[in-house]
């Protein structure tokens, strides 16, 4: 690179990196706070919280990084016209792609790794993400349990805790269970905490007293037992069946999608979902080039400072906007139709084509001349070989 790509280069990345971490952060927050029900109703810990939260910042990041580039690039075009930069550059006679090559050098790396994204890491961070799900659903006392409330998941069983302690411990904790007629046992216990493991889930008491008595025999006294820590098994509460193990379109790795299991009911059933989030995965990365292309189109060129350019920016969003809700129509058409895999690739590379053309005449003089005497010398071709044929008639 030149002195002034290197130059260039540098603004566009900085404005880059401040928007796609500012967009990030603001999706990210607001995703979080939806998120808030694990720790104040569910009794999860900060840091299950925190590590739930962050598995979705990949897909989030690959998401918003191709808008983040269209945003950077068409502040970057704007403040170096204002600043006559780009005037000067053109005045000295600097080729159209040699501006436009930092841009679009920032864009190839960009869909570099948000293909590598789409391929390995966020199809990883999904399949994690399912697990803390699935174990945060299996705990079905932390979801029942409310703070000063009597919870009952089955008949003959009474759950009741004063309060929850930021780690997630269960205080003053109430147990009463009397499925067994014969023999009905209450515990009471100043804590306890939920574990699970492959074989199940139990709930651990610490420091309290069981009551039993005997449920048919009401004169029988009650046998009061105290315990350091004590367990009750909550494995028959936790789903049961196979249901949910099936991994989503958007949990499988690449080689699950291109080549998937004979026996794979979705893939039986449904291929096109596979199909579709196959090539969503491989396009998508093609959208940062895109919007960078048509960036150049319209504001590549220098103006004068005199005129306003929101109009150019505004057409800019609208295309990008048009193009990529183009692309979702394609994809969503792929689930149903092979045909569509030329749609969904035709609409970026035609995209890229078009707008680089369109930036290739519109900075070029000699194209530019070319182009105009083509256009006005067409009427007078036109009404040329019309006077020539009603003189032949």
């Amino acid at each position: 690179m030149s002195l002034f790509s290197r130059y260039m280069f540098r603004q566009v990345t900085n404005a880059f990196l401040v928007i796609v971490l500012t967009l990030t952060s603001v999706v990210w927050l607001a995703t979080a706070l939806k998120e808030l029900d694990l720790i104040t109703s569910q009794g999860q810990g900060f840091w299950l919280f925190m590590q739930m939260t962050a598995l979705t910042l990949p897909s989030l990041v690959a998401l918003i990084a191709p808008n983040a580039v269209l945003m950077a690039v068409l502040y970057t075009l704007d403040r170096m016209n204002g600043d006559s930069e780009s005037i000067v550059m053109t005045a000295a006679g600097a080729p159209v792609w040699r501006l436009a090559a930092p841009l679009i050098g920032l864009a190839a790396i960009v869909s570099v790794l948000i293909l590598l994204a789409n391929v390995f890491l966020n199809p990883a961070c999904m399949r994690a993400l399912r697990g803390f799900i699935t174990q945060v659903r299996a705990d079905l006392i932390s979801q029942v349990l409310q703070p000063g409330r009597f919870s009952s998941p089955e008949a003959g069983l009474t759950f009741h805790i004063r309060d929850r302690s930021p780690a997630g411990e269960l205080l003053g904790l109430l147990v009463h269970d009397e499925r067994d007629t014969k023999q009905v046992m209450s515990y009471l216990a100043e804590r306890g905490r939920i574990f699970s493991n492959d074989e199940g889930s139990y709930l651990v008491m610490f420091e309290g007293y069981v009551h039993r008595f005997d449920g048919e025999d009401k004169d029988k006294a009650v046998q009061i037992v105290a315990f350091d820590q004590n367990m009750l098994d909550l494995t028959e509460f936790s789903p049961k069946g196979d249901a949910g193990k099936e991994l989503r379109p958007r949990e499988r790795p690449i080689g699950a999608l291109i080549s998937p299991d004979p026996n794979d009911k979705l893939a039986i059933s449904n291929y096109g979902q596979l199909r579709s989030e196959l090539h969503d995965r491989l396009v998508t990365p093609l959208y940062p080039l895109v919007f960078v292309f048509v960036a150049i189109a319209l504001m590549g060129h220098a103006r004068t400072t005199r005129e306003s350019r929101w109009g150019q920016i505004l057409a800019a969003f609208a295309i990008a906007v048009a193009l990529r809700v183009a692309g979702l129509t394609a994809g969503n058409l792929v689930a149903l139709s092979a045909w569509a895999v030329v749609l969904v690739y035709a609409i970026p590379v035609g995209a890229i084509l078009i707008a680089a053309w369109t930036a290739h005449v519109r900075m070029s003089p000699e194209l530019r001349s070319k182009l105009n005497f083509e256009l006005k010398l067409q009427p007078k071709k036109i009404m040329f070989w019309a006077g020539r044929g009603m003189q032949t008639e």
